[in-house]
Order: C-alpha cells, then sequence, then structure tokens
C-alpha cells in the first residue's frame, strides 16, 4: 500500500535539542556504535558496497519507465519500479510507528526511502529506529512514487556503512559561519549542497582552459614549485630548506622564467596551470596559495595575447555557464570579445581628468601624486607615479572587461619596451568588476636590458623591498643564447571562477582556503 505520509524536514530529535551539549550528543554516538560493535556489527569493518545507481539515476530510471507506461495508456504499477543498490548519507529522518522515511544523499543529489517493519522485520527496523543524521547507509529496494508525488525507494535490505560519531550542524540552520565554512568545507558541503556547484563549475572551467589551449596547438608542461631564485614576478615568496642539497629555496611565485626557458629550448606554444604561492596578505581577492595560468607562445606580441585573453574567457564562460554574459552581485557584465582597449595613460584621462602625457619629470609626478593626496617615496619616479595614481583612481571604475596597456617600465620588469616610447612597456592587464584578471605582455628578450633591470630590481631589494626581482643569472644565460620574439601571459584562474560564480570572496572559490590558527 502506497504510505501517506512522507518525511519532513523536521531535524533528528537528539541532534536538535537546543540546550543539549554536544559532547553528550557525541557520547551518545559512541555508545551506540560500542553496541553494534559488541553485536559482531562493526560499521567500520564493511570495506565496500555494491551500488548499482546513484541516486539521481535511480529517480531517471524510474521516470523513464513511467513515462513508457503512461505512453502505452496505463499506469505504473506500485512494484514495477527499478530495483536499485544506492549508498548515501542520511540527511532527514523520521521515524513513526511501523513505517519511517529518510532522505540520503550522494553525489549526484539526494532521494527519499521508505522503510516499513513488515519489509524489513522487527530487528532491522529497530535497528534503522536507532540511525541518526549523517550516518552513511547502504539501502536496496524498488523505487515508486508515493501518494504525494515524491519519486521514493521502498527499502527492502539496509546496511549501516558509516557511523557518524560527531553530528551535523542544525538541519534549519545550516552551516552558515563563514569562517567555520571554510574551515571544514567537507561540513560545509553536505549540509550546503549549492556549494557544491561552485567547486563543479571550477573543474568544468580548469578542463575547458586546457581543451581551450590544447586546441590551439599549446603544450601543457610541468616546471618546478621549490625554486633556487624566486622569479617571474614582484612578490614577497615563501622560503624554505634543502637538506640534502644544503641550499635555501623558494616556493615559486610564477613559473614564467622556467617557461621561457622552455621557448628558448624551441618549443613554440607552452602552458603551464598550477599552484603559485606568495608570502603576502591575505583579502577576498588574494589567498597565498592560489591557482594560476600561464601560457608562451613564439612569433607572436601582446597583441596576440590580448587576443587570447578575450576568446579564452568567454569560451570558459560558455562552457560552463553557457552564456558570456554573467551577472556579479547584481552587476551584469559581458564577458564577448573584442574588449575595449586603452592605455594607462588614456585611462588616466578619461576615468580620473589626470592629463599624465604632460608630466615630464620624476619631480613633476611627485607633485601631482601630493595634490591628489597621495603619499610617495621622496625618489618614486614617473612610471611609479602614474602606477599609484592609476591604482589609486582607476581601478575600481574598470567594471565591463577592458585592457589597460602600456605600463611603465619601472613596475614591468620583464616586458619589452614600447618601440615608440622606450620609458613604457607593451604590457597589458585585463580588468573586471575593477579587478585585474591577468597580466600578458611581449616578452623582453634583450639580455643587455634585462641585466640593466635586474640590477635596478636588486638595488630596490638592497633598500628594503622585499617584492622586487632576484638577479637569475641562468635565465640571463638563456636570453643569451636566444629567445624569439614572444608573447606571455598569466591568468589568475581563482579571480575569474569568483566571476563566474558570482562568488563574493576567493575563499568561496577554493576548496581548502588557508586561514589564521583558531585557538580554542
Amino acid at each position: 500500500m502506497v504510505p501517506e505520509q512522507e518525511s519532513s524536514n523536521r531535524p533528528e530529535n537528539i541532534e536538535q535539542h537546543q540546550g543539549q551539549d554536544l559532547n553528550e550528543l557525541m557520547l551518545v554516538r559512541r555508545e551506540k556504535l560500542q553496541r553494534l560493535q559488541a553485536e559482531g556489527r562493526d560499521p567500520f569493518k564493511i570495506s565496500k558496497y555494491p551500488r548499482t545507481a546513484t541516486a539521481k539515476e535511480a529517480v531517471e530510471k524510474f521516470l523513464e519507465l513511467e513515462q513508457d507506461a503512461e505512453a502505452r495508456g496505463e499506469e505504473l504499477a506500485h512494484d514495477a519500479g527499478p530495483k536499485v543498490s544506492l549508498a548515501g548519507r542520511i540527511r532527514t529522518i523520521r521515524i513513526m510507528g511501523k513505517a519511517s522515511f529518510a532522505h540520503i544523499m550522494d553525489e549526484s543529489g539526494q532521494i527519499q526511502i521508505y522503510v516499513k517493519i513488515n519489509q524489513v522485520g522487527e530487528e532491522k527496523y529497530q535497528e534503522f529506529k536507532s540511525l541518526d543524521i549523517g550516518d552513511i547507509i547502504g539501502v536496496q529496494g524498488v523505487v515508486f512514487r508515493t501518494r504525494r508525488g515524491e519519486v521514493t525507494l521502498a527499502v527492502e535490505e539496509f546496511v549501516l556503512l558509516t557511523k557518524a560519531l560527531r553530528p551535523l550542524p542544525d538541519k534549519w540552520h545550516g552551516l552558515k559561519d563563514v569562517e567555520l565554512r571554510y574551515r571544514q568545507r567537507y561540513v560545509d558541503l553536505i549540509v550546503n549542497p549549492e556549494v557544491r556547484k561552485t567547486f563543479e563549475i571550477r573543474s568544468k572551467a580548469l578542463q575547458a582552459i586546457r581543451t581551450f589551449l590544447i586546441g590551439r596547438g599549446f603544450l601543457e608542461v610541468e616546471t618546478p614549485v621549490l625554486h633556487p631564485i624566486a622569479g617571474g614576478a614582484n612578490a614577497r615568496p615563501f622560503i624554505t630548506y634543502h637538506n640534502a642539497l644544503d641550499m635555501q629555496l623558494y616556493l615559486r611565485i610564477a613559473p614564467e622564467l622556467y617557461l621561457k626557458r622552455l621557448i628558448v629550448g624551441g618549443f613554440d606554444k607552452v602552458f603551464e596551470l598550477g599552484k603559485n604561492f606568495r608570502n603576502e596578505g591575505i583579502s577576498t581577492k588574494h589567498n597565498p596559495e592560489y591557482t594560476s595560468l600561464e601560457l608562451y607562445q613564439a612569433y607572436v606580441d601582446f597583441h596576440e595575447m590580448m587576443k587570447i585573453t578575450e576568446e579564452l574567457v568567454a569560451y570558459v564562460a560558455q562552457e560552463v555557464l553557457g552564456t558570456t554574459k554573467i551577472t556579479y552581485q547584481g552587476q551584469e557584465i559581458d564577458l564577448t570579445p573584442p574588449w575595449r582597449r586603452l592605455t594607462m595613460e588614456d585611462s588616466l584621462k578619461e576615468f580620473a581628468g589626470i592629463d599624465f602625457a604632460a608630466v615630464t619629470s620624476d619631480a613633476e609626478a611627485r607633485e601631482l601624486a601630493k595634490s591628489k593626496g597621495l603619499e610617495v617615496e621622496a625618489n618614486a619616479s614617473r612610471g611609479e607615479i602614474m602606477a599609484l595614481l592609476f591604482e589609486e583612481f582607476v581601478e575600481d571604475k574598470l567594471i565591463q572587461p577592458i585592457f589597460i596597456t602600456h605600463y611603465p617600465v619601472e613596475i614591468s620588469p620583464l616586458a619589452k619596451r614600447n618601440p615608440d616610447n622606450p620609458r613604457l612597456t607593451d604590457r597589458f592587464e585585463p580588468f573586471i568588476n575593477g579587478w585585474e584578471i591577468a597580466n600578458g605582455f611581449s616578452e623582453l628578450n634583450d639580455p643587455i636590458d634585462q641585466r640593466e633591470r635586474f640590477e635596478k630590481q636588486m638595488e630596490a631589494r638592497s633598500k628594503g623591498d622585499e617584492e622586487a626581482h632576484m638577479m637569475d643569472e641562468d635565465f640571463l644565460n638563456a636570453l643569451e643564447i636566444g629567445l624569439p620574439p614572444t608573447g606571455g601571459l598569466g591568468i589568475g584562474v581563482d579571480r575569474l571562477l569568483m566571476l563566474l560564480t558570482d562568488s563574493p570572496s576567493i575563499r568561496d572559490v577554493i576548496l581548502f582556503p588557508h586561514m589564521r590558527p583558531r585557538h580554542e
């Protein structure tokens, strides 16, 4: 007979008594485990369970049979549904007299199960009544539809596979403490199923990036994570030590210099998708360990890299979201190429009313900055001031995708100088929602110019700038062997994913973000 009542979203009784101490709840669960072990039914001795379907597949199989029956003008018999074996975590449970309901959840979703005493027997029914929310069970039975319309599994057999010794958060309130969600992502994924969608999108996006680049003839490579010199970017590195080699090493801040060595070696198109590490601040847009994409192509310039950037971002959005028009925190953003191009000098004029092209000296630039209320170093250069003004007065206004081009040489130690204005470089950064999401340029391949820039960076280091670039003699050696004209690009994958998933913090798109130690 089809049951009249079904499971509710009410939480289990023991776990949700608001005044009950957590330690007491955990003790109750341990006592249940001890009884099972004493009876020879230790769930932790079970090593496998033969599943024949996921929750989603079970529902789909039933719907197919139901539709076939309707096509014949018949109603699917109560016991004519598919017989399946499922496994999952109990998310809701409602114990009644001789029949009970629960929902179990697996990776594909959840399904209701129905357990009757006359189907499983008195002993097993009592065992079912002792289960807790969070327990993982295996169930076997026939799928049917209840009178109230919910596709449900009528359980014929079940087995406890894992006893959850710690209760999940309150079903009604869930895990809402943002910090706790990041610290205990495994709980977050259980009680906030929508979070899973974010990381499914992340996985699809990484796959789409690879598909796009491999389809264009790029070779995926792997370069060292432990570097003898922290290079490829201006950033403060993490420092470690190799005992056998008796040498200090750095976690990489960028793979750039190794990837360009591969271009020197004869590869024309390479990319690496992996982790970088920067010993810097943490914010909603910064995590010390993050995922980057870097790619290099011989015989092209920064214009080709801009074209690849906009086409790659649009391709990924289309693949994972089905559209290039997204909404981020209520703001509509159109990722469709082509994106606007604007030089840094022109952006200052357009968005801040600053005619920086009229500034001819370092002293004039410093006075301009002071007139705008900015504090600057006594020896700050024109290019450094230009970048500072841009950061302060322009960046947050760049909502729709735009390439800002021609950065000052002082802040671009690895980019080729612009042939028409040697104070600037053929470098770009795309901005979306006021964020820099990538960095690219025509690569500097003049070893003499590169050495001079490294020397200036080392001078800055000697004055206390821990982010200044180190001298890399082997990289200079590679340039002297000969680097062809090359375009390079680096994309911050996590920030891009924030946009694609409408996530307000970078921690929302990293499964296990770094957190300050918690003192209980």
